[in-house]
């Protein structure tokens, strides 16, 4: 039998979830805006076996480049201490697996809260591929996308936007890890961050989205 912990605070949700042979067996949900360095340990000590598993699985992001860092960090310290290998996962393919879940096999854009007003959107077809690459447009722009179904948590905001398809109202959640396509996970966790970073070096240098 195989325990899975995943972790997920890439956006202003924050959520911990413990599986068994992929069977979830607890875990937990909230919606913080802020606060999930303070929040997240205590999420995951909570947890049967405070949380300790064979496999640990992340989200990668887009979203808060904090909350990226928070999830991947707590990863990587707890992998280290219970010597077990860790996974990740885009976001934006959760929030399109959960979509799926909730209103069957179809095409489906993911329209998340980004950064300076700007939304992260991507598109993903019937299979759960991703068919569009991953961008961070202004809502002016995102609106013209094509897709009916929308799902995020500017889903609304962006079927209002444009007067016409269908929104559901998602933030990822680690419960639902499960719904995950197996080929979205990887060994690869370097942050997905979905734009460039804002802060410049002395002299005008773009400071690296990881630094």
């Amino acid at each position: 039998m195989t325990d899975i912990l995943a972790i997920e605070c890439t956006t202003e949700a924050c959520s911990v979830a413990l599986f068994a042979d992929n069977q979830l067996v607890a875990g937990d949900w909230r919606m913080l805006g802020r606060g999930h360095a303070e929040a997240l340990v205590p999420m995951i000590a909570a947890l049967p076996s405070r949380g300790r598993a064979d496999r640990i699985v992340v989200g990668l992001g887009p979203g808060s480049f904090t909350g990226v860092r928070i999830g991947l960090a707590a990863a990587l310290a707890l992998a280290l201490a219970w010597q077990v290998e860790v996974l990740a996962y885009p976001t934006l393919a959760l929030v399109a697996a959960m979509a799926r879940a909730a209103r069957g096999a179809r095409p489906v854009l993911i329209a998340m809260t980004g950064g300076h007003g700007e939304w992260f959107t991507q598109a993903f077809a019937a299979d759960g591929a991703a068919n569009r690459i991953l961008a961070s447009l202004s809502p002016q722009d995102a609106v013209h996308l094509p897709e009916r179904l929308v799902a995020g948590s500017q889903a609304e905001a962006l079927v209002a936007g444009r007067g016409t398809g269908e929104a559901l109202p998602l933030w990822p959640d680690a419960r639902e890890i499960a719904l995950l396509p197996p080929d979205s996970l990887t060994s690869d966790l370097t942050p997905l961050y979905g734009r460039a970073p804002d802060a410049r070096l002395p002299g005008g240098a773009l400071l690296t989205a990881g630094g």
